[in-house]
């Protein structure tokens, strides 16, 4: 005689097919999250990157600006002292 399997053996199956689907869903979720959280730390990190070079071209910037205000006031004291 031929061996069919019963209904509560199919049952099984589907539901094990059903729980493996929604265990893969649910790590495509979690990892998903973990992208989006590394991606926004490396955003962040970044940003400070950033702004510390802002900072030092600022820095830069008024320094150089001070030393052309000297510059030019040194050479206004010259030229009025001629």
């Amino acid at each position: 005689m031929a061996y069919t399997p019963s209904k509560d053996y199919k049952r099984r199956e589907r539901e094990q097919r059903k729980m493996d689907k929604r265990r893969v869903r649910e790590e495509e979720k979690v990892a998903k999250i973990a992208a989006e959280k590394k991606a926004a730390e490396l955003a962040a990190v970044e940003a400070a990157k950033q702004a510390v070079i802002d900072e030092e071209a600022r820095i830069e910037a008024e320094f150089e600006a001070e030393l052309q205000a000297e510059i030019d006031a040194e050479e206004k004291a010259k030229n009025k002292a001629n």
